[in-house]
């Protein structure tokens, strides 16, 4: 089935609009990466006609990435009037974080969510002083596959437009809207750590692959013949999905009998 592009879209601008109004708030606050899922979840949120905010937020940023997110905000600018940004130099704050924290678990998977946490707190000042909400940019892979995530840094937003797009479909959107061909053909990246490795070196798998993981283990076929690569990546799915399931389940709350509290 072929995905009908510019009916999603306004599906998906309807629903922002209509979360925004429900919720007596005034527009969205964003993260630009330089990365195909803000891209366009900024795009469609500009689409709303509603105030947004969108927030450049380097810490160590690689050249490249600092580059494709000023590039996409400035095309936002141009091409839609709701439209504002602030970049948020955020470096100085993160080293400030690292002098005090100590040593023994300053790790360099502990620092790199601190990044995102560092950045997630950055987004929520701004929302609430402009009474405004947090747009996520979780694909479905991400947020519902393999949770490839920070828990309360890029996870931790107010409504998730486009968790429900397969990272494909993030990038057939994202081409209907005109984004940037610099940002559709960069290596997907989480920004999150100073060599600037990509999504597949840490995950060790394609996001094509990764969506290929999770439809087959939602209608699993004939696992007998499938290829040793196959194999592999159900194998980096499956470990993933239930390594960071406490990511994509509400956090659990310990229920105290009744009789307990008599």
């Amino acid at each position: 089935m072929v995905m009908k592009n510019k009916e999603v879209i306004d599906h998906i601008v309807r629903w922002l609009s209509h979360y925004s109004e429900q919720s007596g708030t005034y527009g969205f606050v964003i993260g630009i990466s330089g990365g195909i899922d803000s891209a366009l979840t900024s795009t469609l949120c500009a689409k709303t006609g509603k105030p947004v905010i969108c927030l450049n937020m380097p810490i160590h940023q690689q050249k490249a990435e600092y580059d494709r997110g000023h590039e996409h905000i400035e095309w936002l600018k141009k091409n839609f009037s709701n439209v504002r940004s602030y970049e948020v130099e955020l470096t100085e704050t993160f080293k400030s974080l690292s002098r005090i924290l100590p040593d023994e678990i300053q790790d360099w998977l502990t620092m790199a969510n601190t990044r995102a946490r560092i950045r997630m707190t950055t987004l929520y000042a701004f929302a609430c002083n402009k009474k405004m909400l947090v747009a996520g940019t979780g694909n479905k892979v991400e947020d519902f596959g393999v949770g490839f995530f920070t828990k309360y840094g890029d996870g931790g937003v107010d409504l998730s437009p486009i968790a429900d797009l397969m990272k494909s479909e993030v990038y057939t959107l994202a081409k209907e809207l005109g984004v940037a061909t610099s940002i559709i053909t960069a290596k997907p990246t989480d920004g999150l750590f100073a060599d600037g490795r990509s999504d597949e070196d840490q995950i060790g798998a394609t996001y094509n692959e990764l969506e290929w993981a999770m439809k087959f283990l939602d209608n699993p076929g004939d696992f007998t013949k499938l290829t040793d690569r196959q194999r592999i990546v159900l194998d980096i799915y499956a470990r993933m999905n239930k390594a960071n399931q406490h990511k994509m389940v509400p956090i659990p709350v310990c229920i105290i009998p009744q009789e307990l509290k008599q």
